[in-house]
């Protein structure tokens, strides 16, 4: 599906696949595939954008997989902030939804190192949907989504804002400031230079075949040097797939 993604869904996901094309057809008046592939045919992009929006699956929370934090904060953030902080460090978020992962790396790092406002410190975060980017930017969530923040984190990092009879949290400026946001497509080749000190790349995976993954991994490891980390989903695995990293945890990867 869509090759200009990448994604490769199986039969198991038919009916997935079935529910939520549907929605895109009754959104747009349309009474059957067959008008639907058409209109994918002569598209501009948007209908594709807005196909794969509907397609992936956006699942994500503050905090999820909490031992990837605590290893990240462990293993890289006090140690670096222990040896002065000095030099730069550059953490990537791929395929960071609607901001949850990027700012929860945010929040790792400000508690982690004392300094993190005066340190060259930077969090990329990237993913192909536009419109969940969106989301990100406004770095605005309802109180059901920052449930599992602690609250003196919660306390720190945001503050409440009047949304109609309820209330919704901002993330401070400062720290959102971490963050920098912008749309990609993994399936291509990268932009970025590096080296990057460690990146999130979880629940994406599963969406590409085995090349893609192996192409995928490889691109990521030409990125980061001998011990930088690479962070993935609960149920993705390395094994068979990439010789350049090592796993040393749970779904946690350092580069060989």
């Amino acid at each position: 599906m869509l090759e200009d993604t990448g994604i490769r869904l199986a039969d198991s996901k038919r009916e997935l696949v079935y529910g939520r094309v549907t929605r895109r057809l009754r959104a747009l008046g349309l009474d059957s595939f067959r008008a639907y592939r058409a209109l994918l045919e002569r598209d501009d992009g948007r209908e594709r954008e807005a196909l794969r929006s509907v397609i992936t699956t956006k699942l994500t929370a503050f905090g999820r997989e909490a031992h990837h934090f605590d290893h990240l904060r462990d293993q890289l953030l006090r140690p670096w902030a222990a040896a002065g902080a000095r030099g730069r460090l550059r953490i990537w978020s791929a395929g960071c939804a609607s901001g949850e992962e990027p700012y929860s790396i945010a929040m790792a790092v400000a508690k982690a190192v004392p300094q993190w406002q005066r340190c060259d410190i930077r969090i990329l975060a990237t993913d192909i949907d536009e419109s969940v980017l969106d989301h990100a930017r406004a770095a605005t969530y309802t109180p059901a989504q920052v449930a599992r923040v602690p609250f003196a984190d919660r306390e720190r990092h945001f503050v409440r804002v009047a949304d109609g009879e309820g209330v919704r949290y901002r993330l401070r400026p400062a720290l959102a400031a971490l963050v920098t946001l912008r749309q990609l497509n993994l399936i291509g080749e990268l932009p970025m230079r590096g080296p990057l000190d460690a990146i999130f790349c979880r629940n994406v995976a599963i969406y590409f075949d085995r090349q893609a993954q192996q192409r995928m991994y490889a691109r990521f490891a030409r990125l980061q040097r001998a011990g930088d980390l690479l962070f993935v989903g609960h149920s993705e695995s390395l094994h068979g797939i990439s010789d350049d990293y090592a796993l040393v945890g749970r779904t946690i990867y350092r580069r060989r």
